[in-house]
């Protein structure tokens, strides 16, 4: 963006003391949108005192969230993919982000997968050849969810990195089960991020049955590990938990993209932090509606 007189003058107020004055202009600049980020960068490559360049890269941090938010009603109120809704969450701790590379890797891993499918293979082989490429070639590692880790809930640091912890790793198995047309969801088992192989003719023929008889098998995206119905029955006889229907019941994209958000807002509870706890559940809450 050029700068002219008015910039120049919002930026000569940038260190005033008094917080309503700089309220005001803080609130004038960001209303020129993303187009004055440059101009901020210029601003703050020649500034010395850290206080004024603390406020600038909270300028842009506004400026870059206000147009994440947008960009968030956009996928709810559109397309909800899960590939596109993943890379809006990497888009806040990672502005700049280009989506390219992220989508180049997933059609690799997607064509790599396909040329081993046909037509013949039960459900356990189809996710048996997924399973393999992804964690065995492609050499993907899951990682225990850790909450000072905030890069493995990220899907463009899990395909750069080769490790994420069960979301982001189960995002990528979804998104190319979805790709591959293999009927694999994510289901909201407690304390857990599990898939499941839905078997979609039993689903056809009997649309009131209990949802887990619609289940096949589970598949831990840590690792791609299978579970059968007796070790999903143990886990919840272990953690005390009766097994309600809604348990088994498939999680919509919407759905998934919040409990990312969620979990990854749980990365910056501190003080320094707290804000991008507190943006990161405003967006969770804007998917709610």
């Amino acid at each position: 963006m050029v700068e002219n007189k008015e910039i120049s003058a919002l930026f000569h107020l940038i260190d005033d003391p008094d917080t309503e004055v700089y309220s005001q202009v803080s609130d004038k600049i960001i209303s020129f949108g993303k187009a004055i980020i440059p101009n901020l960068e210029h601003l703050w490559e020649n500034t010395v005192s850290e206080p004024i360049q603390e406020r600038i890269e909270s300028l842009i941090h506004k400026l870059h969230f206000r147009d994440l938010t947008n960009d968030f009603i956009n996928w709810k109120d559109g397309s909800c993919e899960l590939l596109q809704g993943a890379l809006l969450t990497a888009q806040y701790h990672y502005p700049e982000m280009q989506s390219l590379q992220a989508l180049q890797e997933i059609e690799k891993m997607r064509r790599n997968v396909w040329l081993e499918l046909n037509n013949y293979l039960t459900p356990l082989e189809q996710v048996n050849v997924l399973t393999s490429i992804l964690y065995n070639y492609y050499k993907h590692k899951g990682v225990e969810i850790a909450y000072n880790q905030p890069e493995d809930f990220l899907i463009n640091k899990t395909l750069e990195t080769k490790k994420g912890n069960a979301i982001s790793n189960g995002i990528i198995y979804l998104v190319l089960c979805e790709l591959l047309d293999i009927p694999v969801r994510a289901i909201n088992i407690p304390r857990q991020f599990i898939l499941a192989y839905f078997d979609q003719q039993y689903e056809f023929m009997n649309p009131v049955s209990h949802a887990s008889q619609k289940i096949i098998f589970y598949i831990d995206p840590l690792n791609g590990q299978i579970y059968s119905h007796k070790d999903v029955e143990n886990y919840f006889k272990r953690i005390s938990v009766p097994p309600t229907t809604s348990y088994f019941k498939q999680r919509d994209n919407k759905n998934i993209i919040r409990f990312l958000l969620e979990e990854l807002s749980k990365c910056f509870d501190d003080e320094r932090n707290r804000y991008k706890m507190e943006e990161l559940l405003q967006l969770v809450n804007l998917l709610e509606n």
